[in-house]
């Protein structure tokens, strides 16, 4: 969820290479090699952290180690808008006339792909993909879900440049194995902008399990010619009947009319298999009972534009008590999964959530006890993942081994409120403008019955990546990790952020901030043990009274030395460090009363 301050300051336009040293300029060409430099992947098994998602075996950016090109780089960038700056690395390969490619070399076994790109607006058409030099198939490319504007939220600009593709390659691949993005001559939709490549191993599709229902039996189209949704409903009443699960087979199914659902298990063939084309699946619009459990198939949308009044969302409301959702794919829906009214022990797990035009997953208030876990989150139009205790406070929640990728508007991880939640072990890269990788706030958006921060708030082991940008409405970079006092005060609660890893950030590394401007305070925050590596300026940037405590924070290549002290309103008194033990790289001095620009 956006910020909404304005004020002055720097602004300008910035590139950073993977080392953190920060240029200006933003594009250049390469021939049919591999880069120099890669930007860092947000999959990387020296990480503490990150979601193990069933099937994904590797992700591969356009311009990393893997990956050879004949067109052109695009990026580094971190301005507002721009292809470069939304690509997960932030930057990308534009393939510009027939014959330019990008190809990948695998390191390990896989039979399918999903491909990262963007389109000219208006444009559709297809993309060569060739298997060790023979062509298998044409990727079916549009822009049909790009290009967002959302001129009710103030300073953002057209954004959601990028879409994903899937495609079973039809063989199994080894290591050392070539897959080829072409343009060829009837590849009209040009420039074909390629950011990555996510491998999968896909297993066989599951036969129907003994004690289930098929949707078939009711009458459901799996060719999606047709609305399937009063077969889906008959079938779910059935099953309920009989203590059994509803069966999704091979299929695409349409689901025009959202389904209300008071407890069911519904199993589909699997996520690349059994395909709901629906923009809205399950609307509970008060507290069901549950448990609902979803597994094993794919919510696939066709939402153009974020619709903040409406509950179109690919599963929205309650999920009851004890619901397991477990290996989805959601794909161009508003918001994969937006859980209010009443949801507690609920698991959402191993799942793929791509390409939202708002949030990948809200705790909208009433969640108790809900684990998020293993979850492969991107190219959000809002917060990746979010606990937002409103109308009602989200208590004893979990994130934890999340991959948070190109949230284009808002923060990678946000926490809105809320007591004694959890966020561990989950990796965030490539946060854009109106937002940071992760961000802990007293932001109420709405009242009232917004519930404030309160209890123990434990932040642990996440790795943060390029994250943080330059906001246009307060004229001033947020930073990789934002605290923020922004309609309360910050106190009563123990806010623990320890073992931290922060990677390659363009701006500041902590933003201590009270976003409202009334210069609330900051207090019962520590943070220890982090590892930082690459910072365009300095590593905290206060903006606001407080104090916390540091301890064991080890910073290499920092490019501004001292702290910011620019709070807002002017007279507010400045954030107090207290300094522990094991700091090293970084200092308090001097103190800057202005936000520096990156180093170059």
């Amino acid at each position: 969820m956006p910020q909404l301050r304005a004020r002055l300051g720097f602004l300008g336009a910035l590139a950073i290479t993977t080392s953190g040293v920060v240029c200006l300029g933003a594009a250049g060409a390469t021939a049919a090699t591999s880069p120099a430099t890669a930007p860092r992947s947000a999959f990387n098994a020296s990480y503490d952290g990150g979601a193990r998602v069933p099937g994904l075996v590797g992700e591969y950016l356009a311009t990393g180690p893997n990956a050879v090109t004949n067109g052109t780089v695009i990026g580094p960038d971190y301005t507002q808008g721009t292809l470069a700056s939304e690509a997960v690395g932030r930057e990308a390969v534009q393939l510009t006339a027939p014959g330019q490619y990008v190809q990948f070399t695998l390191s390990g076994n896989a039979n399918a792909v999903d491909v990262d790109y963007a389109l000219p607006q208006g444009s559709s058409g297809s993309l060569a993909l060739y298997v060790d030099g023979r062509k298998v198939t044409d990727l079916q490319l549009t822009s049909a879900y790009s290009y967002i504007d959302t001129p009710q939220i103030y300073g953002s600009k057209t954004r959601h440049f990028y879409d994903d593709v899937r495609v079973l390659i039809g063989r199994e691949l080894h290591r050392g194995d070539t897959v080829r993005l072409q343009a060829d001559a009837n590849d009209t939709a040009l420039p074909y902008t390629v950011n990555l490549a996510d491998f999968y191993q896909v297993a066989a599709p599951a036969q129907q399990p003994p004690n289930s229902i098929s949707v078939l039996s009711e009458g459901a189209d799996p060719t999606g010619a047709t609305d399937s949704s009063a077969a889906f409903a008959a079938t779910i009443a059935a099953a309920d009947a009989r203590h059994e699960t509803v069966w999704i087979p091979a299929g695409d199914f349409a689901i025009d009319t959202p389904l209300q659902v008071d407890r069911a298990s519904i199993e589909g063939a699997g996520n690349w298999y059994s395909r709901v084309r629906s923009n809205e699946f399950i609307d509970n619009a008060s507290a069901v009972p549950g448990p609902v459990n979803l597994r094993d198939f794919a919510i696939l949308g066709d939402t153009v534009g974020r619709h903040d009044d409406s509950t179109a969302n690919a599963i929205n409301g309650s999920l009851g008590t004890g619901s397991v959702v477990n290996s989805l794919w959601i794909q161009n829906a508003n918001v994969g999964l937006w859980l209010q009214y009443g949801n507690t022990g609920d698991v959402v797990k191993n799942s793929v959530i791509l390409d939202t035009d708002a949030d990948g997953l809200n705790l909208n208030g009433n969640a108790t006890g809900v684990v998020v876990r293993d979850d492969f989150i991107r190219n959000t139009g809002d917060d990746g993942l979010a606990i937002w205790s409103y109308p009602a406070v989200d208590s004893h929640d979990v994130f934890a081994w999340d991959t948070v990728e190109q949230p284009n508007l808002a923060n990678g991880i946000a926490e809105y409120g809320g007591t004694d939640n959890t966020i561990t072990h989950d990796v965030i890269t490539d946060s854009n403008a109106l937002g940071s990788g992760l961000t802990i706030s007293n932001e109420q958006f709405a009242s009232p019955g917004f519930t404030t921060l309160a209890g123990t708030i434990d932040v642990s082991h996440d790795t943060v990546i390029r994250s943080g940008a330059m906001n246009p409405n307060w004229g001033h970079p947020m930073s990789a990790i934002q605290i923020d006092a922004y309609d309360y005060a910050i106190s009563g609660v123990a806010l623990n952020l320890d073992a931290l890893n922060v990677y390659d950030t363009p701006y500041s590394v902590f933003e201590l901030v009270s976003g409202d401007g009334t210069g609330l305070p900051i207090t019962g925050l520590r943070i220890t043990n982090v590892n930082i590596a690459g910072v365009g300026t300095v590593v905290f940037q206060g903006e606001t009274q407080g104090s916390a405590y540091v301890a064991g924070v080890h910073a290499t290549g920092v490019g501004v030395a001292g702290t910011v002290q620019d709070q807002y309103p002017p007279a507010t008194p400045q954030f107090q460090f207290q300094l522990g033990s094991g700091n090293t790289g970084w200092s308090l001095t001097p103190t800057l009363d202005y936000f520096p620009a990156p180093a170059s």
